[in-house]
């Protein structure tokens, strides 16, 4: 395996200016010896990775160094843009190395919403004429790194590193993450679903949330008719919103994250403008992306109430404790939406959770199916 202390002593060398991208599974090593050993100020973890390739282009723009942008290969879709409009050699010809985690390789086990975009990673970086070059544990640092950086000196416009599973030795962060309450998130989701209805619709966000939430539901043997997102992050909210305007009377309960929420802000400000009454917005807030490393956000250091009112939430309430989840929810009762509801919780989960049985199809028809039985 690959010790990352290697990997950035060699980019530095290079003359990488800025480190800056979406925290991925298989680079969590990486990213965390970044986040511990990258010069002051020259790490930056982005909200998006089309934000962290625009992030790139500034830097390049000021100093005329190449940065590096790491991410999950599920972020080449909002790269897209800013990659083929911004930093192309038709237009801005901006230099930056991607560090693509290769979640869903194609003969590697994996979750299936990583599946397609796995098998059509290739396919998406040869369509931008983007070059790259496979970094696995056995591959010699040097070499992919010189192939690479040639690429990007013979067009001046960036080039991939894409990553295996596995690529990486272990690594753990020294960064000490303040706990913005003693509850876990299983802890919290059970008490979110002691106080909500039994037809209330649910989204969930990816990651351990729906996951978790999955296995509280078969633990207390309530049917699974919850909308898990189990890809697309970010877009939780949005598709609750949805679902909200859908289905109009019933109550619809988005159980979002930090990192997800942040992800796509812009959706509380379609939120607040669309104003849906039925919809209760759940922010679960560990300041961390928990799921693909436990790499900070900024979630401990930003006024969600404050945003939530900006965009046109009817009310905002915080909770930070099994008490405050009751006493907050029926606060809510009678409170035509949009509201958040945030809830401070601390990292950590269970080392034997598991992951649904059942498929997202199954999935999708399950939430189809509870939701049309009301309606009738």
């Amino acid at each position: 395996m690959i010790e990352s202390k290697v990997l950035l002593d060699a980019l530095q060398l290079r003359g990488i200016g800025l480190y800056t991208g979406v925290p991925d599974s298989l680079l969590s090593s990486f990213c965390a010896y970044v986040d511990d050993h990258a010069e002051e100020g020259r790490h930056i973890i982005a909200a998006n990775e089309g934000n962290a390739v625009a992030i790139a282009c500034g830097h390049h723009l000021a100093t005329g160094q190449t940065s590096l942008v790491y991410l999950q290969n599920s972020g080449l879709g909002n790269m897209v843009n800013p990659l083929a409009s911004l930093a192309d050699p038709e237009v801005y010809r901006i230099p930056m190395l991607l560090v693509i985690g290769w979640r869903g390789e194609p003969g590697v086990h994996d979750e299936p919403q990583h599946v397609k975009q796995g098998r059509i990673t290739k396919g998406q970086l040869d369509l931008l004429e983007i070059p790259y070059v496979e970094l696995e544990a056995s591959s010699d640092v040097e070499q992919v790194l010189q192939t690479a950086f040639d690429a990007i000196s013979r067009e001046g416009s960036p080039a991939a590193i894409l990553v295996h599973k596995d690529a990486f030795a272990p690594y753990k962060t020294r960064r000490k993450l303040d706990a913005l309450s003693s509850m876990k998130r299983e802890e919290a989701l059970g008490h979110l679903l002691d106080v909500m209805r039994a037809d209330d619709l649910v989204v969930s966000t990816t990651g351990k949330t729906s996951r978790e939430l999955y296995e509280l539901r078969s633990a207390r043997s309530e049917p699974q008719g919850d909308f898990l997102t189990v890809g697309g992050m970010g877009h939780t909210a949005s598709i609750a919103l949805g679902v909200a305007k859908g289905a109009t009377g019933r109550r619809v309960v988005c159980i979002d994250g930090d990192g997800s929420a942040l992800m796509h802000m812009g959706a509380m400000a379609i939120i607040g403008q669309e104003k849906p009454a039925n919809l209760i917005h759940v922010l679960l807030n560990n300041g961390a992306h928990e799921s693909v490393g436990g790499q900070p956000t900024v979630g401990d250091r930003i006024d969600f109430g404050g945003i939530a009112r900006a965009c046109g939430y009817e009310a905002y309430h915080l909770a930070a404790s099994p008490e405050d989840i009751a006493r907050e929810w029926a606060g809510m009762a009678d409170v035509q939406g949009p509201v958040l509801l945030e809830v401070r919780i601390t990292i950590g989960s269970r080392s034997d959770l598991g992951r649904p049985t059942s498929t997202p199809e199954q999935n999708k028809q399950s939430f189809m199916a509870k939701a049309s039985r009301v309606e009738e």
